[in-house]
């Protein structure tokens, strides 16, 4: 979402080609919060009106602190990013890859994409 509102040409062809293939693009709520910070942000809002907020419910909360303490680190928005992946076996897009990855090695079936 970050690279999107900040116009990175990297994001909008995966975009674009998501948007052709008719994929509605997933948002774990804690994500939102994160990067959300008013109604000001055009582009965010783009985004975030062609894609499905995911709430962050108790299963998944209990995924993403389960995640933290096998992968060793603390930030519980990129656990339930990758936890919400892990879901449907999704990828993952991002600017900033390690902890992702890190998470992503005990959740099967999610893939880390570096923008």
């Amino acid at each position: 979402m970050i690279a999107g509102e900040r116009n990175d040409r990297t994001f909008w062809a995966f975009w674009s080609e998501t948007v052709a293939r008719e994929i509605v693009p997933v948002i774990p709520a804690a994500a939102l919060a994160q990067a959300w910070r008013g109604a000001r942000q055009a582009r965010l809002a783009q985004i975030v009106n062609a894609c499905t907020v995911e709430p962050l419910d108790e299963a998944l909360a209990k995924t993403a602190g389960e995640l933290c303490a096998k992968a060793k680190v603390s930030d519980v928005v990129d656990a339930s990013v990758v936890a919400s992946a892990a879901r449907r076996s999704d990828a993952v897009l991002t600017s900033d890859p390690r902890d992702l990855r890190r998470l992503a090695s005990h959740a099967p079936g999610v893939e880390i994409i570096k923008l």
